[in-house]
């Protein structure tokens, strides 16, 4: 009888650790002592009655509740992915309320971003540099729809309040006849006093595609999510 190596689905391991990581976010959000003080570290508002947490994420509010931790946009029906759910929960639980420096840095200078750098660009800046590169005076306008404006670094930049305490700046540099377009993201000294480097680089794919998605579509609204 031969024995047969069992595996294990890829997608069934990563539903699993999204879970296993929602349920502690769950659990670090019942921990909280204080929601008042902690809405004031990251922004948030606490709606007493309802015992729920407003939070504004990526131009849009999302609504928490402190009994079980579930997430809802506002307005909406339907299920918010995932990563978008743990990515709300992990600022609003993990906010220290810093003050935002105006000093950029860029993934590099973050914990462990030398050693991750080249999968963050992979998975961020690349697909902004692929679709915009050879048309970046078109980033601006796509930007607006995730509250975007126009920021003054490299040849065409914006900074897109991801929280209210974590501006996303993309900056993008023209190509010419010698040199392919370039990008980078930079960020203000303080975000990892409100998100870890794994969450920042799922934070900029995230905000990635969707400026990718908004391009294609013209920026649609319909297709926000």
């Amino acid at each position: 009888m031969t024995r047969e190596r069992l595996t294990v689905p890829e997608q069934n391991v990563r539903e699993y650790a999204h879970e296993l990581a929602y349920k502690l976010a769950c659990e670090q959000l019942a921990s909280i002592e204080n929601i008042e003080k902690q809405c004031r570290k990251s922004g948030a508002k606490y709606i007493r009655a309802e015992k729920s947490v407003v939070i504004d994420y990526l131009n849009e509010t999302y609504r928490i509740s402190v009994a079980d931790g579930k997430v809802a946009l506002t307005g909406a029906e339907g299920e918010v992915p995932m990563r978008d759910k743990l990515l709300i929960l992990h600022y609003f639980t993990q906010a220290k309320g810093t003050p935002l420096t105006n000093t950029l840095i860029t993934f590099k200078e973050l914990v462990d971003g030398i050693n991750y750098y080249p999968t963050f660009y992979k998975r961020a800046i690349q697909p902004i540099v692929n679709q915009f590169g050879k048309e970046p005076h078109r980033l601006p306008d796509v930007a607006e729809v995730l509250g975007g404006h126009k920021a003054d670094y490299g040849d065409i930049a914006v900074t897109i309040n991801a929280f209210k305490h974590v501006p996303i700046t993309p900056v993008l540099w023209r190509g010419d006849e010698e040199l392919s377009p370039e990008g980078n993201i930079m960020f203000d000294s303080t975000i990892s006093d409100y998100l870890p480097t794994e969450d920042i680089t799922v934070l900029c794919e995230i905000i990635a595609w969707k400026l990718v998605r908004f391009l294609k579509t013209g920026g649609d609204t319909a297709v926000k999510r």
